[in-house]
């Protein structure tokens, strides 16, 4: 295998866009000098104008090479889609820059050679001055996850969408993927957070991607579908608690730490109940501001609770959530049920009860965006009813952030801290995993 040069998606489904050309870059053999220009959409034809006003180039796909060491700024670039995090920031990035039509909209796509992109990613996903045992370790796996998505190595079965239960609607669902047709990867949390150069602002970063160059974990000859999320909250997750019905080897439910100081399994709801009402001992259950605004981005130091979080949303929010996310509406909301749990304590299916009828979500992702205005920090809740004067509401304890499967991205960078290096730590979220050298 030799390294990649990926397509990366930076901006989906636009009608305008504003780059900004640090150096000379070429478009079909012309030099176009560094400057500002705008891009919009006419007629199903991208047409590039300069900051005069002046048309450089109209055409159904432009594509901007850099000369020597040029970068491009795309502004406004949105970071954090749908998330509690989602704003917008200008961003720098090098590698080509592809302004795509397709038909309505147009996509701004970035070609990078994969060991360039991954220097962003370690620094956008993680602080840039994190240990070099957290940032060696995020490279293998953002380096195993990528080939493991180009390869489709670990194909997971549709999610079967809505269907008619007795008294109401099932609705079944997993993101992976699917829309990213046209480009390798987004640039966001929906994959990897890839940020351009922007973010690789240390040596220590850069050297983390050389000393791992090629480096990925394998489990039977293929490359690992090595997958991450900020926190597990004490318990890793299994694969198809979040995505479809396949065991993967490699990615099981354990304790996040030496020890499992909670009654298993997590699936009995009480021992679920005990283990997120409780905080137990675990590699990401720190409160140590300094140690974790040197560990994560900035865009992550908003956010204090995670490990044990609180929220709680009314009847009528819930209602209104499962009518413009689902598209059906279940009336007068009177109670959420915790039907299925994976092993991290993770809901796998609840059933939100109203006076028009049963509406059954699930999986874990479905689950926090039908509970939020943009989504839970995780599935692994209790809800406990309240009632204010008339108004029913629901009080939500919640463990961890994210999906929960593979890596701990905080208690990865726990253990770097107490001075445990990369290998041990693959080692700990990735068990039966070796590492191989890909590439050279």
């Amino acid at each position: 295998m030799v390294e990649p040069t990926l397509r990366v998606g930076l901006a989906l489904r636009r009608t305008a866009a504003e780059l900004t050309l640090n150096g000379d870059f070429e478009i079909d053999g012309a030099v176009v000098q560094a400057q500002r220009l705008q891009a919009s959409l006419q007629d199903g034809r991208v047409r590039l104008l300069d900051a005069s006003g002046q048309l450089v180039v109209e055409a159904e796909s432009i594509l901007l090479s850099p000369r020597a060491e040029a970068t491009f700024v795309l502004h406004a670039m949105t970071v954090g889609v749908d998330f509690h995090w989602q704003h917008e920031q200008d961003l720098t990035f090098s590698g080509t820059a592809s302004l795509e039509s397709r038909g309505d909209t147009f996509d701004v796509v970035n070609g990078v050679p994969l060991e360039t992109y991954l220097r962003s990613v370690i620094s956008s996903e993680m602080s840039a001055t994190a240990p070099g045992s957290l940032l060696r370790a995020h490279a293998v796996i953002s380096r195993s996850w990528l080939l493991a998505q180009l390869a489709d190595s670990l194909p997971s079965p549709k999610p079967p969408g809505a269907i008619p239960i007795d008294g109401g609607t099932r609705v079944v669902r997993w993101y992976d993927r699917e829309d990213h047709q046209h480009f390798d990867v987004c640039a966001d949390d929906h994959c990897q957070r890839y940020q351009g150069v922007t973010r690789t602002s240390t040596h220590e970063a850069v050297e983390a991607v050389a000393d791992t160059h090629g480096l990925v974990l394998m489990h039977d000859g293929s490359v690992c579908d090595a997958r991450y999320s900020k926190a597990c909250g004490g318990m890793t997750e299994v694969f198809e608690a979040a995505w479809g019905p396949v065991d993967v080897p490699y990615l099981q439910a354990f304790a996040d730490g030496p020890d499992t100081p909670w009654q298993l399994p997590l699936t009995d709801e009480s021992n679920a109940i005990s283990f997120i009402q409780g905080a137990p001992p675990a590699y990401c259950n720190t409160t140590d501001r300094a140690l974790l605004e040197r560990l994560l981005p900035a865009l992550d130091h908003d956010t204090t609770a995670f490990y044990r979080w609180e929220t709680t949303v009314t009847a009528a929010q819930v209602r209104e959530w499962v009518r413009t996310k689902i598209g059906v509406d279940p009336g007068p909301v009177r109670t959420i049920q915790c039907l299925e749990r994976g092993p991290s304590g993770r809901l796998t299916r609840i059933a939100i009860v109203g006076d028009a009828g049963r509406v059954e979500v699930g999986k874990e992702l479905e689950i926090r965006r039908v509970l939020s205005d943009s989504h839970l920090y995780s599935s692994a809740f209790v809800v406990t009813p309240r009632h204010d004067g008339p108004e029913l509401s629901f009080h939500l304890r919640g463990a961890g952030w994210g999906h929960g499967v593979g890596l701990c991205q905080i208690g990865a960078a726990v253990m770097a801290d107490l001075g445990h290096d990369h290998q041990a730590i693959l080692a700990h979220y990735f068990r039966g995993a070796e590492l191989v050298r890909a590439y050279g």
